[in-house]
């Protein structure tokens, strides 16, 4: 691209600005997957520099969780103190830090702490960057921008498999966890040159700089588009969290709570997290089930391109039902294999197909539909809150499940802990069909109306 041309994105005006402010923003979900990754690689190396207890073991692992949770719940209110901009730049400034912390870490504590603080930045960017993607984007292509961020959390899962690999022989794990310092930088780079989102500028009473936001990220007229922002401010009493129970509200938050949950108990993480383990058990050696947790997260990234592809033509629900529904199939095929005794050759390539097609329903379903959905059906007033809220409890269930999937499969057995799963999927199912609305093509001012119109 020539000098010129890159110039005349920057400017906008012709619809090619949001592409790039959209793209860019999405590295918030490569943090969010890069660090989801990179320490199940990492950790066979720390355990040879630090002696630590069972505990202390299970404390590294999962303090990024406790971190993320604390980020989510603080996240929410910062974004709309500070703005979505300003919000993404910090948490990018601290995902930099934690990498630090973590890379230069001389002593368990150390480390234990850069793991929080780099936990704290993924609980920001986790909410923060479809929540700005959302309310910047137009609303006919909204579905897949924001999914952008689920695409990049699914390519930093990958990219973090990849970064163990090329440093494994060398048992580098300062340089796997330091490496999250370049995508942290050059987040924080692009986003200075980056707009805020226009709805929080309208929200704060800056009217002009709002509709220099959407004349840059739009073509043609934005009068109208601004005109519902200001019937929606006009129409808003307040911004406690406590206006998220009043009655017209309700809908939303159960439906944003019901799926942040089940999107974890479903056992996407308990897969990703054990996905080596799991496939070592069917039989393979260690070096096949690592090349196969690659493959893992491969199949991971192409079916979230292929649910972008789809969503804002088939809608959201439809990729829900077919994900959730998909997902009881496989989990009840995974269950019935590892029920059979001495599992082993065809009966383990089937585990190994049954788990990769779990992973692909994921991806086109309660993968990137979640994140979309929870920046859409909130109003302006209380999104940050509520999303934080949400994002929350999805960093709840995650560490919920992460920590009880060695105790369940040691206790009840790897076929009844899949059967678990597939029961919360079926559950899932049955909510989505009962629950969740279609937002497909509609202009998050339209959502918040219908919600204001349809109290129970």
């Amino acid at each position: 691209m020539s000098t010129a041309n890159i110039r005349s994105v920057l400017r906008g005006g012709d619809g090619s600005f949001i592409y790039l402010t959209s793209a860019l923003a999405a590295l918030n979900g490569l943090l969010f997957g890069f660090d989801t990754g990179i320490i199940s690689g990492a950790f066979l190396f720390i355990k040879d520099t630090f002696v630590m207890s069972p505990l202390i073991e299970g404390v590294v692992m999962s303090g990024a969780m406790g971190g993320a949770m604390l980020g989510a719940a603080l996240g929410g209110r910062l974004a709309d103190v500070l703005g979505r901009r300003r919000m993404i730049l910090l948490g990018a400034g601290v995902f930099f830090v934690g990498s630090l912390t973590m890379a230069i870490a001389p002593s368990v504590p150390v480390l234990v702490a850069g793991r929080l603080i780099d936990g704290v930045a993924i609980g920001f960017a986790s909410m923060v960057g479809p929540l700005y993607i959302s309310e910047i984007a137009p609303p006919k292509i909204r579905g897949a921008l924001t999914s952008l961020n689920q695409l990049m959390v699914t390519v930093g899962i990958l990219v973090s498999y990849l970064v163990n690999f090329a440093f494994a022989d060398a048992g580098a794990w300062r340089i796997m966890l330091g490496a999250g310092m370049v995508p942290a930088l050059v987040l924080a780079i692009g986003m200075t040159k980056m707009p805020e989102s226009p709805r929080w500028l309208y929200e704060q009473g800056r009217t002009d700089e709002a509709r220099a936001v959407l004349s840059r990220t739009r073509q043609g007229d934005v009068g109208e588009e601004l005109d519902d922002i200001e019937r929606v401010v006009e129409k808003q009493s307040g911004t406690s969290v406590r206006d998220l129970i009043e009655p017209w509200l309700r809908p939303a938050l159960i439906v944003g709570l019901g799926l942040a949950v089940f999107q974890q108990i479903t056992g996407i993480n308990a897969v990703m997290y054990y996905a080596p383990t799991i496939l070592e058990s069917t039989g393979f050696g260690s070096v096949t089930s690592i090349l196969a947790t690659v493959g893992i997260g491969a199949i991971n990234v192409i079916m979230t391109v292929v649910a972008i592809s789809l969503i804002d033509r088939v809608g959201r629900r439809a990729l829900l039902l077919v994900g959730t529904g998909g997902m009881v199939l496989t989990l009840g095929v995974l269950s019935f294999v590892f029920y059979v005794p001495g599992l082993s050759g065809a009966l383990g390539w089937i585990a190994t197909g049954s788990l990769m097609a779990f992973v692909s329903f994921f991806a086109i379903g309660l993968g990137p539909v979640f994140w979309l959905l929870i920046s859409e059906i909130y109003p302006l007033s209380v999104r940050g809150n509520a999303m934080g809220i949400v994002t929350v409890a999805n960093w709840g269930a995650n560490l919920l499940v992460s920590l009880t999937f060695p105790i369940l499969t040691s206790g009840v057995g790897t076929s009844a802990t899949f059967l678990l799963f597939g029961a919360s999927s079926l559950i899932a199912l049955a909510f989505t069909y009962r629950l969740v609305p279609e937002t497909k093509g509609r202009s998050l001012e339209d959502i918040e109306m219908e919600l204001r119109e349809n109290i129970p």
